[in-house]
Parts: structure tokens; sequence; C-alpha cells
């Protein structure tokens, strides 16, 4: 049983996880020019959040299979009629589930939340160190407040043809600036990325009428030129600290000591809390419908146990999905709704439980 949970866990990781990233990933090692380590990095990040969901989903793979298999060949006919009882049967298996269970409390409590916030600097120490990495050739860039900018080709620090449109708060175009090609070069201190264009023409745009493309007029035309732009911006919004990026035990002492905390804000971190705590109960209440379910389907199949522990991964996700949505709304009880897949599966599997047990 540990063994298929084991191998149901890297494989739903690896398909689920990774396989999704693979795209993100491969662009930001191959457009980007990040070298692997910074990807590797950038992956192992990443992994907490999937072990969070595939550790239960892996289990309930495995208890689905194994106890099919076990229901298919008459096996588990055999040992109820040695005199042991269902509950005696499945001992190892809620054994496995606690460990589980107590491995998916401490991921989603601690290891997690700091991964999420390594992340996020991670990712602005890969713009600090290497700016460049941040255009890519032949693709809109929108990752700087109030500028689009886009270059036909990079050659390391060096773009060619290249457009800047800076916008207003409305993200109407004030200016287009077009130059033959702009080095990029940064200044850590001061947080301003800076491009050197050379061969500038400028179109400015018509303030009284912003929206008439026609009502632009020239503006400089010069060899060179410098557009300055501001990454304080960016830096905040990536160590901004937020819920989800905090240990539990820094979220229990921020509810328990800081009186000033608004209702909304307290939902939010309460919400957190049993979030995370309700996820780690995952295991035992996947265990707990999933040996019943098992044997009732009665199937050979890889295919079919599989399928069936899609369809209740998905729902009891779903459930937390939609109570998370709530999180910021009080009155709807959110840190209470983040229990309620539990105490339906729960309920649902013990009597299912009870049921086959009196078999």
């Amino acid at each position: 049983m540990f063994v298929a949970t084991l191998i149901g866990v890297v494989v739903l990781s690896f398909v689920l996880v990774l396989g999704n990233l693979f795209k993100d990933v491969f662009e930001l090692l191959v457009d980007k020019h990040l070298p692997i380590g910074a990807v590797l990095q950038f992956v192992a990040y990443i992994l907490p959040f999937s072990l969070i969901f595939t550790i239960p989903w892996g289990l309930l793979t495995a208890v689905l299979l194994v106890f099919g298999r076990l229901s298919a060949d008459n096996e588990l006919v055999s040992l109820r009629m040695a005199g042991m009882s269902l509950w005696r049967i499945c001992r190892p298996v809620f054994l496995i589930a606690l460990g589980l269970a107590s491995l998916s409390y401490w991921i989603n409590t601690n290891i997690a939340p700091r991964s999420q916030a390594k992340m996020k600097g991670a990712m602005y120490d890969m713009v600090t160190e290497d700016p460049a990495s941040l255009f890519v050739a032949n693709e809109p860039i929108t990752d700087f407040p109030n500028y689009e900018i886009f270059a036909r080709e990079r050659d390391g620090a060096l773009l060619k043809d290249v457009t800047i449109i800076q916008l207003d708060e409305f993200k109407y175009a004030l200016m287009t600036t077009h130059a033959k090609s702009a080095e990029i070069r940064y200044d850590n201190k001061s947080a301003v990325l800076e491009l050197d264009l050379f061969g500038v023409n400028q179109i400015i745009r018509d303030e009284g009428d912003p929206k008439d493309i026609e009502a632009y007029r020239p503006g400089a035309r010069a060899g060179r030129g410098t557009v300055p732009i501001d990454l304080t911006e960016i830096r905040e919004r990536a160590l901004k600290v937020s819920p989800s990026t905090l240990p539990s035990q820094e979220l229990s002492k921020q509810l328990a000591e800081d009186t000033s905390l608004s209702k909304k804000k307290q939902s939010v971190l309460r919400t957190e809390l049993h979030k995370r705590i309700s996820f780690s109960m995952a295991c035992l209440t996947f265990v707990l419908i999933g040996v019943p379910l098992g044997v009732t389907a009665q199937r050979r199949e890889t295919s079919v146990g599989f399928l069936l522990s899609l369809l209740i991964a998905i729902v009891y996700f779903l459930f937390i999905i939609v109570a998370d949505t709530f999180r910021d709304k009080p009155g709807a009880m959110p840190h209470l709704l983040m229990w309620l897949p539990n105490v339906i599966f729960i309920s649902l599997g013990l009597f299912l439980f009870f049921r086959l047990s009196r078999k």
C-alpha cells in the first residue's frame, strides 16, 4: 500500500503539476535564457504546492486499486472468513493515512507557505540579477507598470527594432517611441531599469482627445535617448507579504495579538488557517471513503480506479476552492465552510464502511 501510494504521488505530481508547468518552464529556459539551475529552483518552490493535492490523491488512488484488486481476487473474502474484521484488515491503511496526514499538515502549515514566499522573492531576484530576462523577442512585454515594450530581436542585453508605448492610468498611449536598438541597464540601488535608445523617433498623443488615433503629433527625433523604468512597484508586489506566504504559527499570532485587524482581515487569516488543517485531513477522509468504494467496484482495471479517484478528488477540491472564494466575507463563515467536504465525505465513508463491515 505504501509503495503504491508513493508511486501515485510521484506520478500525479509529475503529470499534473510539472506537466502543466512545462510550457512556462520551457519559456523561462529557452526564450528568456535562464540557467537550468534557476529553472530547477523555480520548480523546487512549486513542488510543495503539488504535494498538498497529490499526497491525498495518490493515497486515494492506491486504496481504490489495492482494495479493488483484493475484492476482485476474492482475497478479501478469504480474510473475512479467517475471522478478520474489516477494521482489522484496514488498520495498516489507516496508520499510513495518519502518517501521511501528519506529513501533509507539516507541508501545508510550514513548507508550502515558505516556498511560496521564496518563489516570489526568487522571481524578483531573477529580474534584478538579469533584467534582460524579461525581454523576449517578438513578444509584447507587459511586466512594467505604465509601459508596453516590443522588440523584434534580442542579443543578450541588446534589443533591436524596439517599440515602447508609455501608458496613462487608463491604459491609453501617452507616447510611442521607436528605436533602431536599445541597450538594457539596471541600477539595483534605485530599482530603475534604463533603456539606452539609439535612432529615436517619437509620436505623442493629443491629450485633449486620447481616443482619436489620428490626433497624434510627431515628437522628438534624436540619435540617442534614455527611457527610465521604475521597478519599485514590481519589487513591492514581489515582496508583498500575504496570508498564503506566512507559516500557520505567524497567522495564529496575528489573530491572537493584533487587535487592529478588521473583521474582513480576520476572516481571511482564519480561513487560511482552517484550509490548511482541512486539507491535511484529506488523507484520512479519502481512505475512509476509498476502501468501501474500492471493494464495491471490484474491478481489476487500473483505469477504473484512477477515474473513480479523479472524480472524488475533483469534487473534494472543488468544495475547498469554492469555500475559499468567501474568505473575505465574514458573514458566510468561510473558515467553517472549509470543513464541509470533510464532513460530507467522512459521513458518507462511515455509512459505506459500516454497511460493508456487516456483510
